[in-house]
């Protein structure tokens, strides 16, 4: 018999606890399974994940670190709260996908030098510096992140944590989507430095599409040199800056609102040179867009249209829809 999620979704009232448990896990591992579905991880032959090998469910961290540094196609079901003071080097072909109510802290993710990963509804916190970023991307591509709730400390130093998201070195074909981004002094960085125009050009080709900011300081995002689509993103309560252009960068930012945000939304600092944005149906909340215009426009994106929320929508969806959720 063929069972649809919300199929199975609606067994859970009249379950047993068994039942319930069983039912629970196989959601799980049907939403584990799906690729992309959007965004540049579609293109480059397409991001699965694990999902030509088999299936392990963690619940400590000596047992996720094994599974996501393994060198066979895998996915694994985080179950649970797991904490500790790690920086986990995420292997190809794989996926890591977070139980409801499960949670992970002081556990940074370095996806570098692989391809086809896939990280879906996990709730990240508090990674210190020495263990990275709470997920790093470098030298990689094929990357799916997906509804993760990434948050850091404001109350501690700005240096004391590192970045929440940060796609570095020449990383391609990354979708970043339906995530919570709170609480933190760094964001998101694309692009980590003016000198690195030799390696990072035709690359660093990214979506951010359904994703919360709320509560950070910068960086979000911050990109140098890359192709940035953003949409159907709401950003709440930024600190000091918003979206920053940066080296040539070309960001589309379209179908998006900021609310009590920075004067300045769309802007261009602490770089050698510009980068360019376009702007179609964005609500600046009063902030300005002072990056000239570039050239990525909705009909220029290599791959299918996102279906957009509408800018006068975006606040009432995206905060119900992003992070954990699934």
């Amino acid at each position: 018999m063929r069972f649809t999620v919300a199929a199975l979704v609606a067994t859970l009232a009249s379950a047993s606890p068994t039942k319930l448990l069983s039912t629970r896990n196989e959601i799980a591992r049907r939403q584990a399974a799906e690729p992309a579905p959007y965004g540049y991880a579609t293109l480059n032959g397409g991001t699965t994940g694990g999902a030509a090998g088999s299936t392990v469910t963690v619940s400590d961290l000596s047992s996720l670190k094994e599974a996501a540094e393994s060198d066979e196609p895998l996915t694994i079901i985080v179950s649970g709260s797991i904490s500790g003071s790690e920086k986990i080097r995420v292997a190809s072909d794989k996926t890591i996908f977070g139980e409801s109510g499960s949670s992970i802290t002081g556990v940074g993710f370095y996806i570098r030098r692989v391809s086809n990963v896939i990280m879906r509804n996990l709730k990240i916190a508090k990674v210190d510096a020495d263990n990275g970023d709470a997920v790093g991307v470098d030298r990689s591509t094929n990357v799916w992140i997906d509804h993760l709730d990434l948050s850091g400390d404001l109350d501690a130093g700005k240096d004391d944590l590192d970045g929440l998201l940060d796609i570095t070195h020449a990383a391609d074909y990354v979708t970043v989507s339906n995530t919570y981004l709170h609480d933190h002094w760094k964001g998101s960085l694309i692009g980590h430095s003016d000198s690195n125009e030799d390696e990072d050009t035709g690359h660093l080709r990214i979506t951010y599409a359904n994703n919360h900011w709320k509560n950070i300081n910068s960086r979000t995002p911050s990109i140098r040199f890359g192709t940035l689509h953003i949409v159907n993103n709401y950003y709440d309560s930024l600190i000091l800056t918003g979206v920053n252009a940066r080296m040539g960068a070309q960001v589309l930012v379209q179908s998006s609102a900021f609310a009590n945000c920075p004067e300045e939304a769309i802007f261009f600092a602490d770089s050698d040179y510009t980068g360019y944005a376009v702007v179609d149906d964005v609500d600046l909340g009063g902030s300005e867009n002072s990056v000239p215009r570039g050239e990525l426009t909705p009909g220029s994106l290599p791959y299918p249209a996102i279906q957009v929320l509408g800018s006068a929508n975006v606040a009432s969806t995206v905060p119900r829809t992003a992070g954990q959720t699934l």
